[in-house]
């Protein structure tokens, strides 16, 4: 997930902070799943699709 993520929240032209506040997270937290520290729940990785206005959770995973 982690160089997709960063790529979508760029293409999204959203800055982290704002995501953060979308999904209710820090921006530590929105970071550490940029690097792949840690990974969204599954209720986050829903609600985060949608503040990326992705069609589907499985865009967060795929190799670009």
């Amino acid at each position: 997930m982690t160089a997709n993520l960063n790529i979508l929240i760029k293409k999204s032209g959203y800055k982290k902070e704002f995501i953060a506040q979308q999904l209710n997270v820090s921006i530590w937290t929105i970071t550490n799943w940029c690097k792949g520290y840690t990974s969204p729940t599954l209720e986050q990785a829903q609600k985060l699709k949608e503040v990326l206005n992705l069609k589907s959770i499985d865009e967060l995973v795929k190799d670009k």
